[in-house]
């Protein structure tokens, strides 16, 4: 990444405000203030953006340096207005002007003064935010009701709430030329592998991009790689309560301001598959929960494609299965059928999220009665194809993680046309692609399958079951934690 220039900061207030002005637009943008002022017989200038400074804060400081005189000032000016007569918490100082301009830029108020070769920056910002309210898509029936924000300095307050751990690290980033987004690793030091620490600190430093306008699916995208692979190399959660138990495990979290998703990695297959509502019931019904939800993910992505193999070579089915197959194949090949009505689901999604919430009500019925109603009823689809799909769709709206159910929505519409194609042959050659593709992706130097792929059987005991939180006494062996007993 290029690095900008140093700019030191001149003794002279003239030459500061002239550069100052010019770098940030005073007189182009609207937003960007510069109030010239003069306290104690000196000087100043204050820069600022109007709508990142808490109002009441500035007025304070500036009703404070309005009572001083110039002799309260004389002799060592910067460290008498640091540590004296500016009373605020995050006060910094900077002799670099390229760096004033990053900084106000991003919210903080610059003081420059007359006479004064270092210029102070007053961390005194707000920025609009909504409340932490409860993650739509990571909802549970008994929890907690917070979730994640789009302004970072919340959302480490958030973790940092349910982890009061003295080793708990929060590492500041910026990424991006123009954008300079901020970017915060966050890891529990005395868990977490060093390496894997170290590697994706490594990795999110050689980005090197104008700007990060999709926040974190910017940053995943540039740090997985993989770019042609439907399936996620990272978990994406808005929960502050899932991040904690993923620090507590040994993973390593990234925070990107303007996000309220943080990204979780590493992270295997089977991560996307939980759910907190499991961790919220008694380990019985939590492995019940988890078992459901496995068979709707793998009816999502392997039932479709089953059930129009039978149809198209009945003579696999034993006589007691006969039925399965359909009784009449309606004016369009099966497999049209079912690709039009995989295209008409997310035409349907699509639509719903496009649609204002007063309206939604009213698209669901145009959808399932106008629409799926009468396209039975002329006999352009059959009823056994809108049934299986419809049992596809729920497995997809089951899977926890999002970006997940999407990759397995794709890898069923591939194993749906390799059937069509090659029958029996393209249905087992399709399973066992999907099975090596999955088996040879890595997070993060982590196997994607583990513990399936390599087999770990104490560890996949815990993947398919939900077992008691008394008797998970040892952290994930793929992590290397430093410390792997709970």
């Amino acid at each position: 990444m290029e690095k900008v220039r140093r700019e030191p900061v001149k003794v002279s207030l003239k030459e500061n405000i002239e550069y100052l002005r010019d770098a940030l637009g005073v007189e182009k943008s609207f937003d960007v203030i510069q109030l010239d002022v003069e306290y104690a017989e000196r000087e100043m200038a204050l820069y600022l953006v109007d709508g990142f400074v808490k109002d009441d804060i500035l007025h304070y400081l500036m009703k404070m340096l309005a009572g001083l005189d110039a002799g309260q000032l004389e002799g060592d000016t910067l460290s008498r207005l640091i540590k004296t007569y500016i009373p605020y918490v995050e006060v910094e100082t900077t002799d670099d002007l390229n760096k004033v301009v990053d900084m106000v830029l991003a919210g903080p108020t610059a003081l420059v003064v007359d006479g004064v070769d270092e210029v102070i920056l007053i961390d005194a910002r707000t920025y609009p935010v909504r409340g932490p309210q409860e993650p739509d898509i990571e909802r549970v029936v008994r929890g907690s009701r917070d979730g994640f924000v789009e302004t970072l300095v919340f959302n480490t307050a958030l973790t940092r709430r349910r982890i009061r751990d003295r080793t708990l690290r929060m590492e500041y980033m910026q990424v991006g030329r123009r954008s300079k987004t901020d970017v915060v690793v966050s890891y529990i030091e005395d868990i977490a592998d060093p390496e894997m620490v170290q590697k994706v600190k490594d990795s999110i430093s050689k980005i090197d991009t104008d700007g990060l306008p999709m926040a974190e699916k910017s940053i995943e995208e540039f740090i997985s790689g993989r770019h042609w692979n439907p399936y996620p190399m990272v978990r994406y959660t808005e929960r502050p309560d899932t991040a904690a138990t993923h620090l507590y495990e040994g993973h390593v979290c990234i925070i990107v301001d303007g996000s309220p998703s943080v990204i979780i990695t590493p992270t295997t297959f089977w991560h996307h598959l939980q759910h907190a509502e499991e961790y919220r019931n008694k380990p019985l019904v939590g492995a019940y929960l988890r078992f459901v939800r496995f068979l709707a993910v793998w009816a999502s992505i392997f039932l479709l494609p089953l059930w129009y193999l039978f149809a198209i070579e009945p003579q696999l089915l034993p006589d007691a299965l006969s039925y399965i197959g359909p009784n009449e194949t309606g004016q369009l090949p099966l497999v049209i059928q079912f690709l039009m009505i995989e295209l008409g689901l997310d035409m349907l999604r699509m639509a719903a999220i496009h649609t204002p919430s007063a309206l939604a009500t009213a698209l669901g019925l145009v959808a399932a009665l106008m629409i799926g109603q009468v396209a039975v009823e002329v006999g352009l689809f059959i009823n056994e194809v809108i049934l299986y799909l419809a049992i596809a769709a729920i497995g997809t709206f089951s899977t926890p993680s999002y970006e997940m159910s999407l990759a397995n929505r794709l890898i069923r519409i591939a194993l749906l046309i390799a059937t069509s194609i090659f029958h029996t042959y393209g249905y087992v050659a399709g399973i066992m692609l999907l099975i090596i593709m999955l088996a040879r992706m890595k997070s993060f130097g982590v196997p994607y399958l583990w513990p399936f792929i390599p087999f770990n059987l104490r560890a996949f005991r815990d993947v398919l079951l939900r077992s008691p939180i008394p008797l998970k006494n040892r952290r994930p062996r793929f992590l290397h934690p430093k410390d792997p007993d709970r």
